[in-house]
C-alpha cells in the first residue's frame, strides 16, 4: 500500500485541442447535469446525517453511505471541470458515481477505518470556519463572509475570475494557458478536501497549502499497486490511480436513495409542520379559544390605518369553519381616547380612503412589538368611519374595543382610525382568530411524517445493502 501525505486525492488532465466556443454552451448543456446532482445532493445531505450519528456512536463511516457520498463528489468535481469551474475539457462528463479511468478529472477518498467521535460534533462548522472563509474568497462571496459587509462586485470569486480569463484567451487563441490551469486546479483541489472534511470523511484537516498542477502533489496513490497493472513507460505522463472496484452503484440503487433521501426530507417536513402546529395550539391558544398576536404599536400621520388586503377562499361557496371560524381585532387608542375598529371589502375601503393620508401594514417589525408601515400620501376623508354602511362588523368607543367577526369568503381589510377620522393615529393592536382544526392538523401531520418517515427508512435500507460487487 503506497503511503499518501493527505487523503483526499484531486487529479485532472488538460485537453490538449480544446474547442474556442464550445464553452459559451456549456452552461446550457451541462443542465441536465445540474438537475441531477439537484437530487443527489438531497441524498447527500440526508445521508451525511445518518453518517453523522453512526460516526457519533460507533466511531466508524458506514462504508457504503461513505462510496455513495465519495460519489456525488466526484460526480460534482467532474461537471465541474468540465463547466465554469475548470473549462479544462470539452469531454461530457458521464452520468455514475463510479471512477472512470477515461475521464480527464477523477477523484479519490481514503476510507478511514475509524474517526473520531468527538470531532465529528465540531469538525464540520466550528474547525472549518477559517476554511470557509478561503472557500469563500475562491468561490465568491468571501467579503461577505469575512467581515459581514455586502460586497456586490466580489461576487464572482477567485476561480470564476481565473476560468473567465482563460476562456477568452481559450476564444482567441485556441489555448488555455497552463499556469491558469494549475492555479484553478489548486484552488478546486482546496475546495474539495474542505468539502471531504466536512463532509465526515476525514479527521485530517486540510492543509493550508495551495497544490498546483494536473496531478494532485500532495497526495500519493490512494491504492494498491496491483500486478496486472501496466509499467510504467518512461517520459510518459502517469495516469491518475483507479482504484480497484468493490461497490457498483447502480442506477436502480441511486434512484432508491434519492428517493429514500426525498421520502426523509418530507417527512421532516410534516413533523416539524405537525409538532408547530401542536406546540402553537398548547402555548399560543387563549382562554377563549383564539391564537392571538402579541400586542402591537401602530403609528400614523394620516387618518387610518389599515391592513394589506386578505383574501379569503374556501371550496365552493363556503370557507370552511374547522379552518378559520372567528377573526378577533382588539385595539387601544394612544393616548387614551376612542377609536374605530372595522372590516370591511377591500374595494369599499379603497374607495373610501382614495386621497385619504392613511397607513399600509407593510410588515411585522423587528421583535414583534410593532408594524412596519407604508405611508400614503392625502387629504382627509369626507366623512366619518361611523358614517359609512359597508363595513362587515365594526365597533368605535373609550379604552380598549374589541371586534368580533364571523369569516367569510371575500378580500377584506381591516381598519383602524379616530371615530371622528382625525389624524394622526395611534393605537396599540393585536390580533387573533380561532383555527378549530389546527390540533387534528397537527396530529394528522406528524401521523404522516412517521409514516413517511418509516418508508423512507425501509428504501434506504434496501437501496443500500447488499452492494452488488463489480
Amino acid at each position: 500500500m503506497s503511503t499518501h501525505t493527505y487523503p483526499v486525492r484531486v487529479d485532472a488532465t488538460l485537453q490538449d485541442r480544446l474547442s474556442r466556443w464550445l464553452w459559451l454552451v456549456k452552461w446550457l448543456l451541462a443542465i441536465p447535469h445540474y438537475i441531477v446532482l439537484l437530487f443527489l445532493w438531497i441524498a447527500f445531505a440526508v445521508l451525511s446525517v445518518v453518517a453523522f450519528f453512526a460516526i457519533l456512536f460507533t466511531g466508524r463511516y458506514p462504508r457504503r453511505i461513505f462510496d455513495f457520498n465519495v460519489g456525488v463528489l466526484r460526480w460534482t468535481w467532474r461537471v465541474t471541470y468540465y463547466a465554469y469551474g475548470g473549462l479544462g475539457t470539452d469531454q461530457y462528463p458521464p452520468f455514475t458515481l463510479e471512477e472512470r479511468a477515461e475521464y480527464p478529472a477523477h477523484l479519490e477518498v481514503e476510507y478511514p477505518e475509524s474517526l473520531s467521535r468527538g470531532l465529528v460534533l465540531v469538525k464540520w462548522w466550528l474547525l472549518a470556519i477559517p476554511h470557509y472563509i478561503v472557500v469563500g474568497i475562491f468561490l465568491g462571496g468571501g467579503w461577505y463572509i469575512a467581515t459581514g459587509t455586502p460586497d456586490h462586485t466580489a461576487g464572482i470569486g477567485l476561480i470564476g475570475l481565473l476560468v473567465l480569463v482563460a476562456a477568452f484567451v481559450l476564444l482567441f487563441t485556441g489555448r488555455y494557458p497552463r499556469s491558469v490551469f494549475d492555479l484553478v486546479l489548486g484552488l478546486n483541489r482546496w475546495i474539495l478536501r474542505v468539502a471531504a472534511y466536512v463532509s465526515l470523511m476525514t479527521d485530517e484537516y486540510p492543509p493550508f497549502r495551495l497544490d498546483q498542477g494536473g496531478t494532485d502533489p500532495g497526495t500519493a496513490v490512494l491504492s494498491s499497486s496491483d500486478a496486472s497493472e501496466p509499467p510504467a513507460v518512461p517520459g510518459a505522463q502517469a495516469a491518475p490511480p483507479t482504484p480497484p472496484a468493490r461497490r457498483h452503484w447502480s442506477a436502480g440503487r441511486v434512484v432508491a436513495v434519492v428517493v429514500g433521501s426525498l421520502l426523509a426530507v418530507v417527512s421532516l417536513g410534516l413533523l416539524t409542520g405537525g409538532g408547530g402546529a401542536l406546540l402553537v395550539d398548547g402555548t399560543m391558544r387563549e382562554d377563549d379559544g383564539y391564537l392571538t398576536s402579541s400586542l402591537v404599536r401602530v403609528d400614523s400621520p394620516g387618518h387610518a390605518v389599515i391592513s394589506e388586503s386578505v383574501e379569503l377562499r374556501g371550496a365552493g361557496a363556503v370557507l370552511p369553519e374547522r379552518w378559520l371560524d372567528k377573526v378577533k381585532v382588539e385595539a387601544t387608542a394612544r393616548p387614551a381616547g376612542a377609536v374605530f375598529v372595522g372590516i370591511a371589502p377591500t374595494a369599499d375601503v379603497d374607495a373610501y380612503l382614495h386621497g385619504v393620508a392613511h397607513s399600509v401594514v407593510a410588515d411585522a417589525g423587528e421583535g414583534g412589538d410593532h408594524w412596519e408601515l407604508d405611508d400614503v400620501a392625502g387629504g382627509s376623508p369626507a366623512t366619518p368611519p361611523t358614517a359609512q354602511s359597508f363595513w362587515a362588523e365594526s365597533v368605535t368607543g373609550q379604552g380598549t374595543q374589541t371586534l368580533i367577526w364571523d369569516v367569510d369568503q371575500g378580500d377584506w381589510t381591516i381598519v383602524v382610525m379616530d371615530p371622528a377620522a382625525a389624524a394622526p393615529v395611534g393605537a396599540d393592536v393585536a390580533v387573533g382568530a380561532t383555527v378549530p382544526v389546527l390540533d387534528e392538523l397537527g396530529l394528522a401531520l406528524l401521523v404522516s411524517g412517521a409514516v413517511v418517515g418509516a418508508s423512507a427508512i425501509v428504501v434506504l435500507v434496501l437501496a443500500l445493502r447488499r452492494p452488488r460487487v463489480a
